[in-house]
Formats: structure tokens, C-alpha cells, sequence
């Protein structure tokens, strides 16, 4: 709040003392005083939501603490935690979602792309705007060869999909998560399972996205069916196939901008919800990026490209 308001708070022994401009010291009040509200409601928001949720209310006026937490509320009933925006962006992609048929996340890793997702399809089950939860990926390695795995097919590509049971038990209790992928109500399947399927009724949401190819993407995105609502989230600099070019998330952005019904929510690097550390490797990584494609063509490839093109001497005779 001192960075963002130019303002000075002192903490004494029995008050807040706050100087500076009368709107940001009137803001400042205003947040400290739907804090103590929400404390007294048994409301206790641990630091990073509550940095997040700060954030919000100083970059929307219209927005409080008491707002936030309520709508937060709404859409966590039934689930064992209360899930909330950290940032600009993160609003406006739940606000999307709710809005929205079809959504696409996209941004860089830790941005809270898949984990929102999951807490808006727990949300619309619980109100019973669905009936069933579907979470899809495609079984692409991240750049290892893992061979053939022991197990049933289920256990084989169980591994993929780890991400998304994470963020299952993190907003259900396990047993209750147990419960709804033995009756289906919640299905894990990897995107190979989805061909000549209609989903109805259906919250669904494909992670790793980045990863489909331009066929495996049309034929997810042809799936819906009535009553349902699709997330789609993915990092196009985190592209595991062999031809990155040919990813079925970034020819999406092409061909769907401007589609009614569509909505596309780009994350930044400040929207990185992890250990603070990790937005600043994605940023390290990202500057490099940039530095690299300003590069002309090295010396050494250029001279390995002219070996390979030369013609081979026929070997002298003696």
C-alpha cells in the first residue's frame, strides 16, 4: 500500500497512523477497516491472498475486501478452501469463465492458469450447473523419454495428469474426490480418449495445451456439447513436440480471435502466484529469449551448413 499510494503507515501500540494524499489515506482506511470485518467474521485470508486481494482493490476503486471475500465465498461453496484473484489478471479470467462458453488461459508457468480452472469446475458442480467435471491432457513427455510404463492403462498415463489431481485434493477432501472418479461425476482422461465423444453437461478443461497438435486441438474443441463450458490453458513457450510449429494452442489464438463466444486471457510474468523466485526466473528466461532472437546465425552453424553442402572428394589412390 506504501509503494502503490505514496503513503507512510506507522504501526503504534494502539492505532494506525497513515500520511499522505486525503484519497489514498481514505483508501487505506477502508481496506484496514473491511480487514478487521473480515477477521471478526472468522474470515482469516492467509499473506498471498491477502497481498493479492490488495492488489485488486488498489487497481479497481470500485473493489473491497468484503466484496472480494464475498464473491470468493459463492464460488467456493462445497469446496474445503476459498479460492481467490491474485491478481488483475486472474480476475478477469474467473470473470471470463463465468461469463463465457469457451476460455482460453494463456501465460507463463505458475500464473494459476490450470488451478483457477479447477476451482471454477468444482464451483459450477457444487451449484450444480453441470453435471460432471472432465480434465483432459495430452501425454507428452517434457522433453524425456520415459518408455514403455508397468501398469494398467489407467496407471500408465496417470503420471500425465498428476497436475490436475493436485488441484482436486487441494479443493476437495480425498475421499469425497474418490468418490466422484469412481462414479465418473469427475473423469481424468488424456486428450487420446476424446475422439468421437459429445460432452454434455460438462465443465471441461484441457491443461498443457501448448502440447495438441493443430488436428488434436479442432477435434478437443468439437467435443462440447450442450450445457457445457470448456477452459482450455496452456504455455506456448513450454512447447514439448517435435515440431513446435505446428501447436495446436497457438494456431487456435490465430484462427479463434474474434470468434463470439471465445474469450482469450493472456497472463504476464507478474501474475506468477508461486514462490517469488519464480517470477524472476521466468523473466531471466524470457530476457534471454528475446537477446537470442536478435542474434544473427553463429559462425559455427554457418560453417557447419557449408560443410555439410560441400561435396564429398572421392579418397586418392595410390
Amino acid at each position: 500500500m506504501e509503494d502503490q499510494l505514496g503513503v507512510r503507515i506507522d504501526l503504534r501500540s494502539d492505532a494506525v497512523h497513515v500520511q499522505g494524499p486525503a484519497d489514498s489515506v481514505e483508501l487505506v482506511r477502508q481496506i484496514f477497516s473491511d480487514f478487521e470485518t473480515l477477521r471478526r467474521a472468522g474470515i482469516h485470508p492467509h499473506n498471498g491472498e491477502l497481498h493479492g486481494m490488495i492488489k485488486l482493490v488498489l487497481a479497481d476503486p470500485e473493489m473491497t475486501l468484503r466484496k472480494l471475500a464475498d464473491t470468493g465465498k459463492q464460488r467456493s461453496q462445497g469446496a474445503k478452501r476459498t479460492v481467490q484473484p491474485r491478481s488483475v489478471n486472474q480476475h478477469k479470467y474467473i470473470e471470463a469463465i463465468e461469463q463465457n462458453d469457451m476460455t482460453f488461459g494463456v501465460g507463463p508457468a505458475g500464473t494459476g492458469k490450470t488451478y483457477l480452472a479447477v476451482a471454477m469446475a468444482v464451483s459450477a458442480l457444487n451449484a450444480k450447473k453441470v453435471s460432471r467435471i472432465v480434465l483432459v491432457r495430452p501425454a507428452v513427455e517434457a522433453g524425456e523419454k520415459l518408455g514403455f510404463l508397468p501398469g494398467s492403462l489407467q496407471e500408465k498415463v496417470d503420471p500425465y495428469l498428476r497436475p490436475l489431481y493436485d488441484a482436486l485434493f487441494d479443493m476437495l477432501e480425498p475421499d469425497r474426490v474418490e468418490k466422484m472418479l469412481e462414479k465418473n461425476i469427475i473423469e481424468v482422461a488424456p486428450l487420446a480418449f476424446m475422439r468421437g465423444r459429445t460432452l454434455n453437461d460438462a465443465f471441461i478443461i484441457m491443461d498443457e495445451a501448448q502440447n495438441t497438435t493443430i488436428e488434436q486441438m479442432k477435434m478437443f474443441l468439437t467435443r462440447m456439447g450442450n450445457n457445457s463450458k470448456a477452459v482450455i490453458t496452456g504455455d506456448i513457450t513450454q512447447i514439448d513436440l517435435p515440431n513446435p510449429r505446428r501447436s495446436g494452442l497457438v494456431d487456435a489464438i490465430n484462427i479463434l480471435k474474434g470468434v463470439e463466444g471465445i474469450t482469450f486471457c493472456h497472463f504476464e510474468d507478474s501474475d506468477v502466484v508461486r514462490h517469488a523466485l519464480v517470477q524472476r526466473i521466468v523473466r531471466a528466461y524470457e530476457a534471454v529469449k528475446s537477446q537470442q532472437q536478435e542474434l544473427p546465425l553463429e559462425l559455427g552453424d554457418a560453417t557447419s551448413i557449408n560443410l555439410e553442402t560441400k561435396p564429398r572428394q572421392p579418397a586418392k589412390t595410390q
